[in-house]
């Protein structure tokens, strides 16, 4: 799912202009006061929800953050369009020099924006992806009426490998763009060609990743078990093996680029 902030006067407006304009299915999200996120009565329960006949909801409540909510709609939507968050970890375009924490493009008023160019912006970014966007993309392959098994593989940051390490704070990763990716095909269709095995899904995140954050997702869409656990443990080996990507981490003490050391 590709992700874009809006920030500024006249955010919503432009989401909404935008939206029209990007191919594939569109959430908008949109910052609201504090006293518009007060959960109403809920019995207790922690959030509540309203669903109409025809699938349009509603919801409140204090059970998830922007990125959980983020994560959440990875699986069913192509793109994402958030409207007033500033300090979101997201491509941004800030409105009449609004400010924001990563703006990646700069325009005067909602109805002025190109938004043809800002469609462009967005499918330049790297997606929000998750294991369970990988999970559901492999469900919904042709080929998943042969498959028994779906094996899948989180890579996380270790804050410690030893109880008297420096904690790791966070560790951000580089690609050689275009490589990276199409390696990383190359040995998902390899893997693929073995008997029982139906699909096999990367993505390796880039950028800072924090303490206790998902890095790496592999799936494995198999005829059986055995196939989909060896192909995964293969996936992931190769992966970390074979594909140019590049990793600094920062602990509390220090900060270095892991092929250095």
């Amino acid at each position: 799912m590709h992700v874009l902030g809006i920030v500024g006067a006249g955010a919503t407006t432009l989401c909404d202009r935008l939206a029209a304009q990007l191919d594939g299915r569109v959430a908008t999200v949109e910052s609201l006061p504090e006293s518009a996120t007060e959960p109403k009565s809920t019995d207790g329960a922690a959030a509540a929800y309203g669903l109409s006949p025809d699938g349009n909801w509603v919801g409140t409540g204090d059970d998830r953050d922007l990125d959980g909510l983020l994560d959440d709609l990875s699986a069913e939507y192509d793109y994402a369009l958030l409207s007033g968050f500033p300090d979101a970890r997201v491509p941004t375009v800030a409105l009449a020099g609004a400010d924001a924490a990563n703006v990646v493009a700069e325009v005067e008023t909602a109805d002025a924006a190109d938004v043809g160019s800002l469609a462009a912006e967005v499918d330049s970014h790297e997606p929000h992806v998750t294991l369970e966007t990988l999970v559901e993309r492999a469900k919904a392959d042709p080929l998943e009426v042969y498959a028994g098994a779906i094996a899948t593989f989180t890579g996380r940051v270790r804050a410690k490998e030893s109880e008297d390490d420096d904690p790791t704070l966070s560790l951000e990763f580089e690609k050689y763009d275009g490589v990276a990716e199409s390696k990383m095909a190359a040995i998902s269709e390899e893997l693929e060609a073995r008997d029982g095995v139906l699909r096999v899904l990367m993505h390796h995140r880039v950028g800072v990743v924090g303490d206790g954050e998902d890095i790496v997702f592999v799936v494995v869409l198999a005829g059986h078990r055995r196939e989909a656990f060896r192909t995964v443990e293969d996936g992931i080996d190769r992966l970390k093996d074979e594909v140019p990507i590049f990793k600094k981490e920062t602990t509390t003490d220090e900060e270095f680029w892991v092929h250095d050391r």
